[in-house]
């Protein structure tokens, strides 16, 4: 659907009103940059936001309706849109007049662009309100593309640089990034501009240049430790050190790790599709796929045995000063 809109946008077609919903703030960010630029309007005179927590609808509507000065059309961006989402009565921070807002949607100005932003998984399908928006504006949903999407994503994203990507070098840069697109987004930009001329983007220039993550490090020490391999586990925490983390937010992450991890065997053997899991566990498609289809993969007794393990020395570096280091380091060195 962005990618839909996006090429109208560039073609000149843009429409009146836009409601943007979902979490993910990357197709939050690319489409209000791509509608300046349809708009040809960097200057912030232009440009008007209002935050829906701390300001009425009202002046949304007004400042639509206010012809601009500048250019032909001026973009209005209503961040926190709350009120499209479920809420309790009472709770909201501001009072707005729902009524005078549908009734503008459906005889928008069309010297304004106005873009209604809500960064909420869910709106509210029972509201008026919701039903207008969806009626009389271009409704886009941002959410995080699943697996095959997001490779799609990241290969076209390339393209734009004229690069290729391996499909094993797709693999990696999420497994180091995640799925966070505006990071994935500058990861491939920097690769592009260190290759120059060369076209192709490989694991091993993946590896080389894309900034490693504290979540990265902590997820492969924890894969080397419960596939066995002391020495690999034992590098990757002695990096950490030197780089000044702490050990007691390397035990957390550990232990958060083993949980999803558990948590997903789990739902694994009561059946649940790994697409399932991922929405019910709230993690993104790809880590539950690097963690079902592990070779090695750890039985429920060896994980809690390591998750008590990782308590007791969470326990220890709260209530004991010292040499913290080495708490972590036997563990390690003790593969169960």
């Amino acid at each position: 659907m962005f990618t839909k809109v996006w090429k109208e946008i560039k073609n000149g077609q843009i429409a009146p009103v836009y409601c943007i919903y979902g979490e993910e703030s990357y197709f939050i960010d690319e489409t209000i940059k791509r509608i300046k630029e349809g708009l040809h309007t960097e200057e912030e005179a232009e440009v008007i936001t209002f935050d829906m927590d701390e300001s009425p609808v009202d002046l949304v509507i007004d400042e639509a309706d206010t012809f601009p000065f500048f250019s032909e059309r001026k973009l209005v961006i209503a961040k926190n849109a709350s009120f499209l989402k479920a809420s309790e009565k009472g709770k909201e921070k501001i009072e707005h007049d729902l009524k005078r807002l549908e009734n503008w949607l459906a005889h928008p100005s069309d010297f304004c662009v106005t873009v209604f932003i809500a960064p909420y998984e869910k709106l509210d399908e029972r509201k008026k309100i919701t039903k207008a928006m969806k009626e009389k504006s271009t409704l886009l949903h941002a959410e995080t593309p699943k697996e095959n999407d997001l490779a799609t994503w990241i290969r076209s994203e390339a393209n734009r640089y004229e690069k290729s990507v391996a499909d094993d070098a797709v693999d990696k840069l999420v497994e180091m990034v995640g799925a966070n697109m505006i990071q994935l987004q500058m990861e491939i930009e920097k690769i592009a501009l260190y290759l120059g001329e060369e076209k192709q983007i490989t694991v091993h220039l993946v590896e080389e240049l894309v900034a490693k993550t504290l979540e990265h490090d902590a997820f492969k020490m924890l894969n080397a430790y419960l596939s066995r391999n002391v020495s690999e586990a034992l590098q990757i925490y002695h990096d950490l050190l030197r780089q000044k983390e702490e050990p007691i937010m390397l035990v957390g992450l550990l232990a958060s790790n083993i949980r999803t991890m558990n948590n997903v065997y789990y739902l694994q053997k009561k059946g649940y599709h790994p697409n399932q899991i991922s929405k019910q566990l709230k993690i993104h498609p790809y880590r539950v796929k690097l963690m079902l289809e592990n070779r090695e993969r750890p039985n429920e007794e060896r994980l809690l045995k390591a998750l008590k393990s990782l308590s007791e020395i969470d326990l220890k570096l709260k209530s004991i000063s010292g040499n913290r280091e080495r708490y972590l380091e036997m563990f390690l060195l003790k593969a169960l």
